[in-house]
């Protein structure tokens, strides 16, 4: 769908709600059966964000479109705060912010090329005879010599997890879902022997790679997409464990992580998970771990998969206690 609207027409009353909701109608029965891709291209207020709002996919250009239900007059009138419509939802609001949007583009141009590589990817609809296959030249069996370095020995140094998803991908190439929201985890579609897959992947680069609300939210939904449409789930681990603190507990953290944990456990998609370097508590088990049918489950060499880290778990299990070995001249413990 491409969107530019100033919502609806008073003068139609009703009648123009009515049109709202049977659209809004037919993406619900759409939904999980043919992918729906929003272009959201200038204004779009009011009832009107619904619609996109429920596709698979939504894009934004840049200083021309912008998505409300109500407007800055409306929040003055309201609430007493000044706001711009680029403020209140702009592309730098839904994409990094919100998490509405999937991606932003300088102009309607770069969007609808966005729109055409993405659907590249996508099947036309969730029958498995519809996925597409795209001969290439790029070997299986092609060495990766950078990936033995590209994972630091020291498990508190952080590296950016994209770049082994370039290394692994058919021709290095691959598109990003959200790449500027919740970027503490990677979602994107890529090929892998001319077949699409679905890539994700936690980013050490940003919180450690730690979950949290928004990433938890990100990949599930991610997830779920992948396995309405029969598109295999790559899932690459390097996870220390849930962020901790206040505003997550206060956020809902354990409902938001449940979600990303139920989309992995009902997938019925192959799942193929790599753990490159450390999956760590709950986290482990909700990276699409073996214990939730994962088909096949690897570790890099040097990977950690524990309850937590070493350092944790003896500031606990030894909490509270003082040891004292003392040796005597003979050797004898005492």
């Amino acid at each position: 769908g491409l969107n530019d609207s100033g919502g609806a027409r008073i003068q139609e009353g009703v009648d123009s709600l009515a049109g709202y909701a049977d659209v809004f109608q037919r993406n619900v029965d759409a939904s999980g059966v043919v992918p729906q891709i929003s272009l959201v291209m200038g204004p779009c207020a009011g009832g009107a964000v619904y619609s996109p709002a429920m596709t698979d996919f939504l894009f934004m250009v840049e200083q021309s479109s912008y998505m409300f239900v109500t407007g800055p007059d409306v929040v003055r009138t309201v609430t007493k705060e000044e706001v711009s419509k680029e403020d209140l939802g702009g592309t730098s609001v839904h994409t990094v912010k919100s998490g509405v949007a999937h991606g932003a583009y300088a102009n309607d141009v770069a969007a609808l090329r966005a729109m055409r590589k993405l659907l590249d990817y996508l099947p036309s609809s969730n029958e498995k005879s519809t996925l597409p296959s795209k001969p290439t030249e790029d070997s299986p069996l092609r060495s990766c010599d950078a990936l033995k370095y590209l994972v630091p020995d020291d498990p508190n140094t952080p590296y950016d997890m994209k770049h082994v998803i370039s290394s692994i991908v058919d021709n290095h190439d691959f598109f990003e879902i959200l790449p500027n929201y919740a970027s503490n985890i990677v979602t994107a579609f890529a090929r892998m022997e001319g077949q699409t897959v679905g890539i994700v992947a936690n980013n050490p680069l940003t919180l450690a790679g730690c979950l949290d609300i928004g990433s938890s939210t990100k990949a599930a939904r991610f997830v779920r997409f992948c396995n309405a449409f029969n598109i295999p789930i790559v899932t690459l681990v390097d996870v220390p464990g849930f962020l901790p603190g206040v505003g997550q507990e206060h956020g809902g953290i354990i409902r938001h992580g449940a979600k990303l944990l139920f989309a992995y456990a009902e997938a019925t998609v192959p799942k193929v998970t790599v753990i490159t370097r450390k999956a760590y508590g709950g986290a482990y088990d909700v990276m699409s771990s073996k214990h939730l049918r994962g088909d096949c489950n690897y570790a890099w060499s040097g990977a950690e998969v524990a309850v937590m880290g070493a350092k944790g778990a003896v500031e606990i299990i030894f909490r509270g206690k003082v040891w004292l070995i003392f040796l005597n001249f003979d050797g004898i413990l005492f």
